[in-house]
C-alpha cells in the first residue's frame, strides 16, 4: 500500500533541499513473518506527517515493518554529492528505529546503509551525515551520487511501532 505525501518547501536553515516523497508500507510478511502495520497521513502535535504504526512480531522468522520511499522521481537515482547528509523531522514513542538508505550498487534486499535513532515524543530534526552511515551486509562503498531509496524501519525486536516523519531534506554544511 502506497500513501502519497509531498512535503511543502520547508527549511530548518540554509543549505537544505526538500525531498518529495511517496511513502509505502513494507513488512516481513513478504518473507513469511507476522508483523502488521500501516503508513497513514496524520496530524501530530501541530505537524502534518506520515506515520508508521504497527506491531513488530518475531514469530515465524519475522521482525520488521517499514515506511519507505524512492528518492528520485519515477524510480530515477538521486545524486546527492553536493550534500552532507539527510535531515529528517521525526516524532515517536521513545523507541529505537533505523533510517536505511539504499543505493543502486546494492543488489540484495537486505543490504543497506543504516543509522539508528530514537524517536522521542516531541518533534526532533535529526541530521544524519552520509559519512556516519553504517554499511549492512555489503562491501560496496556508499555513493551519494546513486541514491535510490530511503526507509524508516522498526526492526529486530517485538514491540509496538509508532514513528512519524514530517519532513525529509538533503543538507549541506556551510
Amino acid at each position: 500500500m502506497w500513501a502519497v505525501r509531498t512535503f511543502a518547501e520547508h527549511s530548518s536553515g540554509s543549505g537544505t533541499q526538500p525531498i518529495a516523497t511517496q511513502w509505502g508500507f513494507v513488512a516481513d510478511r513478504v518473507m513469511g513473518g507476522l508483523s502488521t502495520g500501516s503508513v497513514e497521513h496524520a496530524h501530530i502535535d501541530g505537524q502534518d506527517a506520515m506515520q508508521l504504526r504497527g506491531n513488530v512480531s518475531l514469530e515465524n522468522d519475522g521482525g520488521f515493518i517499514q515506511m519507505a520511499t524512492d528518492l528520485g522521481p519515477e524510480g530515477a537515482l538521486l545524486d546527492a554529492t553536493a550534500f552532507t547528509g539527510i535531515e529528517i523531522d521525526v516524532f515517536g514513542n521513545d523507541e529505537t528505529y533505523e533510517l536505511r538508505l539504499r543505493t543502486d550498487d546494492l543488489t540484495r534486499p537486505w543490504q543497506s546503509y543504516r543509522h539508528v535513532f530514537t524517536a522521542e515524543p516531541v518533534w526532533l530534526t535529526l541530521r544524519i551525515p552520509f559519512a556516519e552511515l553504517e554499511p549492512y551486509r555489503t562491501d560496496a562503498p556508499f555513493d551519494p551520487a546513486r541514491l535510490r531509496r530511503l526507509g524508516v524501519v522498526a526492526v529486530g525486536r517485538a514491540f509496538e511501532a509508532e514513528v512519524a516523519v514530517a519532513g525529509l531534506r538533503l543538507y549541506r554544511n556551510r
